[in-house]
């Protein structure tokens, strides 16, 4: 598995959720809750570093203990898990430079469908697919959704269709936090690849989801930009963070950090890039590594 960093030099351990610290039930073990106790005992810090919003972070909220901050949304949004799941930071996604990544995909994939994810919910277009466990909050074209002065139909479309708006919340205010990009046919690195080259001098191009999903924040946002942020302010240099994941959107932050692993069920890409490994998430890999951490070997 790799070696292990000495504890007297490891300050934060900054961990991915899902295929890294949740199991595949999305349950938080008794053994990674136990281990994530120790390290706080122990005066680590303990952030979770996801491409979740904050609204799904209720996963982790029964195990914070002392942890109570969360990188959510790929970096572009910074949660207090200790007041409601609060978003405190936000780094947006540029309304012009979105809008920009939608005509290069629609004119270069075909098919493409989008959904908008903003600090108070996620709205789709009609053709984007159910892939979400929460409910659409308003419903219409991406340009609708992306207008600075959109209002959206709560649990219903927005747009009736013919340019004109059923009610509902004001949503156009609030900051773009990402931009989901969904295609049904094509193979998912090959679709990022794709979004890199036509846009990415407009956002940051990611992807975490098994299907052809692309996840895009403003340019520049990444798990690893946030969490640089957030430690340079606690005075934590990078040699002193352990890292942990699993997919694409985790390389940046395992680059980053002075001792990244890769679990075992890790993306090529991950493994690639990476020098230790940690068990796959179902053997519960990032506490098997914190707990030889806390004795020292």
């Amino acid at each position: 598995m790799g070696a292990v960093t000495d504890t007297s030099r490891t300050r934060l351990i900054a961990t991915d959720l899902d295929g890294t610290l949740l199991r595949d039930d999305k349950s938080v073990s008794d053994r990674t809750v136990a281990a994530l106790a120790a390290a706080e005992i122990a005066g680590i810090e303990v952030f979770f570093v996801t491409g979740r919003p904050a609204r799904w972070m209720d996963v982790v909220s029964d195990h914070v203990h002392g942890h109570g901050l969360a990188i959510c949304a790929n970096g572009a949004a910074v949660v207090d898990l200790h007041r409601g799941r609060q978003i405190i930071d936000v780094r947006p996604l540029d309304r012009d430079d979105a809008l920009t990544v939608v005509s290069a995909l629609r004119a270069e994939a075909p098919g493409v469908s989008f959904a908008v994810e903003r600090t108070g919910g996620i709205h789709f277009e009609p053709a984007y697919p159910a892939l979400h466990r929460d409910p659409v909050v308003s419903t219409a074209p991406v340009e609708k959704l992306l207008a600075p002065g959109f209002v959206g139909g709560v649990g219903g479309s927005g747009w009736d269709g013919g340019g004109g708006w059923d009610g509902g919340g004001e949503y156009g205010g609030q900051p773009v936090l990402k931009l989901l990009a969904h295609h049904p046919e094509l193979e998912p690195d090959a679709f990022l690849d794709l979004g890199r080259k036509v846009a990415g001098s407009h956002a940051q191009f990611t992807r975490s989801s098994p299907s052809a999903l692309l996840e895009i924040s403003g340019s520049g946002v990444s798990k690893a930009s946030t969490l640089a942020r957030s430690c340079e302010k606690r005075g934590i240099r990078p040699e002193e963070v352990v890292a942990f994941g699993d997919m694409p959107n985790d390389l940046e932050m395992l680059c980053w950090a002075g001792t990244s692993y890769a679990m075992a069920n890790a993306h090529p890409d991950v493994l690639a890039a990476t020098t230790h490994r940690a068990a796959s998430n179902e053997d519960d890999g990032v506490a098997e590594v914190i707990e030889r951490l806390l004795v020292g070997g």
